[in-house]
C-alpha cells in the first residue's frame, strides 16, 4: 500500500514539476533541454510571476536544440527542476548554447534570483563566447529554474548544457582557440592577398580581399567574438540591427569575384544577368529593414545572387575555363556551409552536434581554394608572358640581323660621308690657314716701312692676333678629330711666335693638362696672346730673368685658365684703357660667359674661370 502512495505521489510530481533533472559531480557535460518544459508566450507580457503562479501548460520537449528562425513576435519559457541527490553542494555551469540570441533572463525561484545576459544585455565581466549561469546545489537540494529567451533581430536557437566548471573551462579554452585559428588564417589569406592586389593591379584580387574580410565580419558576429572582445555596449544596437548585412557582404563580394576572375564578358547572357543582381542586391541591402518582408527579401536575393554565381560556375566548368574548376569547387563548399547554417537556424538539422568547426573549415577550405586558383592564374600568366618572351626574343633575334644588315649598309655610306667632310674640313682649315699667313706676310711686309713706332707696334700686335687664329686652324689641319684642340700644343705653339717677336730671354712654363673645345679655343688663344704679349712687352727689367707661368685646368666641368708673370706689374689707374685688356674682358664674358679676375702684387696674376658647356 505505501508504495502505491510514493508511485502515485512521484507520477504526481512529475505532471506537476515535469522531468527532474539529477545532478551528479562526475558527469563533465550533461545536455538538458530534451527533460525541460517549453511554453510559448505569444503576447511577450508574461512576467516571472505570471508564469509561476497561473495555471500555465508548459509542453514537453525532447529536442536537444531548438530553432525557430527569425522570431520576433514570441518568447521562449523554458522550465527545468534540478536536483542534487550527494551528501556535498555540488557546483555547476550552465551554457546557453547561442551566442545570438539577444535577450536571456535566468530565474532561480527559490532565490528569487534573476540573471540577464543575450547580446543586447551582455554581462560586463562575460569572456565566454556563450552566456553561461553559475548553479549550486546544496546537498539533496532541489530547486526548479526558468530561462525566457527571445531574439528580435537575429534567429532563435536554444541549447542549454550543464557543465562542471573545470571541464567547461577547459572546452572554452579550446573553443576560442580554435576560432583564434580560423581568424588568423584569414587574416594572413586577406593581407597576403591585399600586396598580390597592390602589386599586380588585378581587381579580382581586391573582391577577393573584401570577400575574407566579409567572412571575419561575418563569423566574428556569428561566434560572437566581436561582441565579447571587439565592440563596446555602446553600439550593439547598431551591430546588431544590421547584423544579417554579414551574411549578405561575403555573397556579394565573391560574386564580384567571380565576374572578374571568370573573365564573364565572354559569356554574354550570363554576364549581363549577374550585372543586374550585382546592382538589385546592393540597393535590397542598404533599404531600411522595417518588417518582415524586406528582412526575407534580403536573404532570398543572397540565396539567388549565390545560387546563379554557383550556375555561372558550373557553365564555366563545362565551357573548360581552367579557373572555374577552382571556383565550382569553392562554391559549392560555401553553398553547402550556408545551407548547414541555415538548416541548423531551423532547428532542422543540428550540424554542430557532429561538425563542430564545420563553417570555419568550410570557409577556410574555400579561401585556401580560392588562393590556389589565384595562384594558379599567376601560373597561367605567367607561362603566356614567358610564350610570348620567346616570340619576342624570336622577333628580336630576326629584327637585329635585318637592322644589322642595314646598319652595315648605312655605317659604310656614312664613313664614306665622314671621310669626305674630314677631307673638306682638313682644306678648308689648310686654306682659311694660308690666307691668315698671306695676311699676316702683307701686314709684316708694311710694317717694315713704317717709322712711327706706335703704329709699328700695332701692326705687329694685329700681326700676332692673326697669327693666334691662324695657329689654331694649322693645329686643325694637322688632326683627324677637330672637335677638341690640344691645349698645351696650341699655347706652346703660339707663344713661341711670341718669344720670337718680342724677348727671347723669358722662361715659360706651361702646366697644362686637358684639351679646349674650337669654339673655347679661339677665344682663349687670343686671351693668351694679349696677356703673354703685355708681358713680354712690358713686365720685365732687362737685368731680371723673367718667368712666365701658364696653367690649365678641368674640375668637372668648370675650366680654369691662369697667367702668372714676377714682373713689375702696371698701375690699373693709368692703362685701365688699354684696348688689350678690354678685348680680352669682352672675349671672357661674351664668348666663354665666364668671370676674370686680376692680382697685382709682385707680378701680375690673371684667372679666367669658364663652364665647357655654354650658350
Amino acid at each position: 500500500m505505501i508504495k502505491i502512495i510514493i508511485l502515485i505521489y512521484l507520477f504526481t510530481t512529475s505532471i506537476l514539476c515535469g522531468t527532474e533533472i539529477t545532478l551528479n559531480d562526475k558527469i563533465k557535460q550533461q545536455e538538458i533541454l530534451s527533460q525541460s518544459q517549453i511554453y510559448i508566450d505569444y503576447t511577450k507580457k508574461m512576467t516571472i510571476t505570471d508564469i509561476t503562479r497561473k495555471e500555465i501548460v508548459f509542453n514537453e520537449n525532447y529536442k536537444s536544440l531548438l530553432g525557430y528562425g527569425y522570431s520576433p513576435d514570441f518568447n521562449v519559457w523554458i522550465k527545468f527542476s534540478l536536483k542534487n541527490n550527494s551528501p556535498k553542494t555540488i557546483h555547476k555551469i550552465l551554457e546557453y548554447g547561442n551566442t545570438l540570441t539577444t535577450h536571456i533572463d535566468f530565474y532561480d525561484t527559490t532565490l528569487g534570483y534573476i540573471e540577464k545576459d543575450g547580446v543586447l544585455q551582455i554581462k560586463k565581466d562575460r569572456k565566454t563566447i556563450n552566456p553561461i549561469f553559475n548553479i549550486e546545489l546544496k546537498a539533496y537540494e532541489s530547486r526548479v529554474y526558468y530561462i525566457k529567451a527571445s531574439s528580435f533581430v537575429t534567429t532563435l536557437i536554444i541549447k542549454l548544457n550543464l557543465w562542471d566548471q573545470q571541464s567547461f573551462y577547459n572546452k572554452e579554452l579550446e573553443h576560442q582557440f580554435y576560432l583564434a585559428l580560423f581568424f588568423g588564417a584569414m587574416a594572413i589569406l586577406a593581407i597576403y592577398n591585399f600586396f598580390i592586389f597592390i602589386f599586380s593591379k588585378d581587381i579580382s584580387y581586391l573582391f577577393y580581399v573584401l570577400y575574407i574580410l566579409g567572412v571575419i565580419y561575418h563569423q566574428s558576429i556569428y561566434t560572437g567574438v566581436l561582441f565579447i572582445y571587439f565592440i563596446s555596449s555602446d553600439v550593439f544596437d547598431y551591430v546588431i540591427n544590421f547584423g544579417s548585412l554579414a551574411g549578405m557582404m561575403p555573397v556579394l563580394f565573391l560574386a564580384f569575384f567571380s565576374k572578374y576572375f571568370l573573365k564573364t564578358k565572354q559569356y554574354p547572357i550570363f554576364y549581363k544577368i549577374l550585372n543586374f543582381l550585382l546592382i538589385v542586391t546592393p540597393i535590397v541591402i542598404l533599404i531600411p529593414i522595417l518588417t518582415d518582408y524586406w528582412d526575407t527579401s534580403r536573404n532570398v536575393m543572397s540565396l539567388i545572387l549565390l545560387i546563379f554565381v554557383l550556375i555561372l560556375s558550373i557553365y564555366a566548368t563545362y565551357k573548360k575555363n581552367r579557373q572555374a574548376y577552382f571556383i565550382l569547387a569553392g562554391w559549392i563548399i560555401v553553398f553547402i556551409a550556408v545551407l548547414l547554417m541555415y538548416l541548423s537556424s531551423k532547428g532542422i538539422f543540428n550540424v554542430y552536434e557532429y561538425f563542430p568547426y564545420i563553417i570555419e573549415v568550410a570557409f577556410i577550405s574555400e579561401a585556401v581554394l580560392f588562393s590556389i586558383a589565384l595562384s594558379d592564374k599567376i601560373n597561367g600568366l605567367q607561362n603566356e608572358k614567358n610564350n610570348v618572351h620567346q616570340e619576342l626574343i624570336l622577333q628580336k633575334k630576326t629584327e637585329n640581323q635585318r637592322l644589322e644588315i642595314q646598319v652595315e649598309e648605312k655605317t659604310k655610306d656614312l664613313n664614306i660621308s665622314l671621310k669626305e667632310k674630314t677631307l673638306l674640313l682638313k682644306e678648308l682649315n689648310h686654306r682659311v690657314k694660308n690666307n691668315m699667313q698671306m695676311i699676316i706676310s702683307l701686314i709684316r711686309l708694311q710694317t717694315d716701312d713704317i717709322e712711327d713706332e706706335h703704329i709699328q707696334n700695332l701692326f705687329i700686335t694685329t700681326q700676332n692676333r692673326l697669327n693666334a687664329m691662324s695657329q689654331l686652324h694649322e693645329l686643325l689641319y694637322q688632326r683627324d678629330n677637330i672637335s677638341y684642340i690640344n691645349a698645351y700644343e696650341y699655347f706652346t705653339t703660339l707663344i713661341e711666335g711670341l718669344q720670337e717677336t718680342y724677348y727671347e730671354d723669358v722662361n715659360i712654363n706651361y702646366f697644362i693638362d686637358g684639351d679646349l673645345q674650337i669654339e673655347q679655343a679661339i677665344s682663349c688663344g687670343i686671351i693668351v696672346n694679349e696677356i703673354v704679349t703685355n708681358a713680354l712687352k712690358y713686365a720685365f727689367y732687362e737685368d731680371v730673368q723673367g718667368s712666365i707661368d701658364i696653367t690649365l685646368f678641368k674640375n668637372d666641368v668648370i675650366y680654369t685658365l691662369i697667367i702668372k708673370d714676377n714682373g713689375k706689374g702696371y698701375n690699373p689707374e693709368v692703362i685701365k684703357k688699354s684696348f688689350g685688356l678690354t678685348l680680352v674682358k669682352t672675349l671672357v664674358e661674351s664668348k666663354l660667359k665666364g668671370k676674370i679676375f686680376t692680382k697685382i702684387k709682385q707680378g701680375v696674376e690673371v684667372k679666367i674661370t669658364w663652364r665647357e658647356e655654354y650658350e
